[in-house]
C-alpha cells in the first residue's frame, strides 16, 4: 500500500528558502511512496514571472523553475523519510549542504500540450530507484530517471522527463 505524507510546512519553506519572494511558486505539495518509485504532487502560483513581462500562460522556464522546487522537496523527503535505499545515509545537513550545488539536471525535455494558466495550477514529479555508478578513479555520482506533467483545471497541461545527476555524495564523502 503506498504510504501518503502530507506536505510537511516547516520542510516547504526550507527547500524554498533559496528563491527570491516573487518566484516562490509551489505552494503545497503531498508525497507518496511506493516500493520502486516516489512521487510529489504540489499545487503552484504564479502570480507574476519572475523573469519577464507576463506571457499569460506558464512556459518553459517556469516549468523548470516548478519542476526543481517540486523535484527539490521530494528529495528532501527522500532523505528526512528514508524512501529510497540510496539515500539511506543521507542527513538533513547533507541535503541542505548539496541542494543547490550538487543536485543537478542533466538532461531536461519538455512538451506543452495547451497553455495552462499560470496563477493556478497543478503538477507531479515521479522519481524512479536512484543507481549509484562508481568507476574506478572517479567519484561516485547518483542519477535518477524522472518525470513531470503539470496540467490546470480548463485543459491546460504539459509534460517531460528529467535525469537528475548528484554529486558529491555524502555516503563516500564522509
Amino acid at each position: 500500500m503506498p504510504q501518503q505524507l502530507a506536505t510537511d510546512r516547516e520542510l516547504l519553506d526550507g527547500v524554498l528558502r533559496p528563491y527570491r519572494d516573487h518566484s516562490r511558486y509551489l505552494r503545497e505539495a503531498e508525497v507518496t511512496g511506493r516500493p520502486d518509485t516516489v512521487s510529489a504532487r504540489g499545487r503552484f502560483g504564479i502570480a507574476e514571472s519572475c523573469y519577464i513581462d507576463d506571457t499569460g500562460h506558464f512556459n518553459a522556464v517556469e516549468f523548470n523553475i516548478c519542476y526543481n522546487q517540486l523535484g527539490y522537496y521530494l528529495i528532501a523527503k527522500c532523505v528526512e523519510d528514508r524512501l529510497f535505499e540510496a539515500f539511506s545515509t543521507w542527513t538533513m545537513a547533507d541535503f541542505w549542504e548539496r541542494q543547490l550545488s550538487d543536485v543537478l539536471i542533466y538532461r531536461l525535455g519538455s512538451r506543452f500540450r495547451r497553455m495552462i494558466n499560470p496563477r493556478a495550477f497543478e503538477g507531479e514529479v515521479v522519481f524512479q530507484e536512484p543507481r549509484v555508478s562508481v568507476r574506478p578513479g572517479r567519484p561516485a555520482v547518483m542519477s535518477m530517471e524522472t518525470t513531470c506533467s503539470f496540467w490546470d483545471d480548463e485543459g491546460g497541461s504539459a509534460d517531460g522527463t528529467v535525469k537528475l545527476a548528484f554529486t558529491r555524495l555524502p555516503q563516500l564523502t564522509a
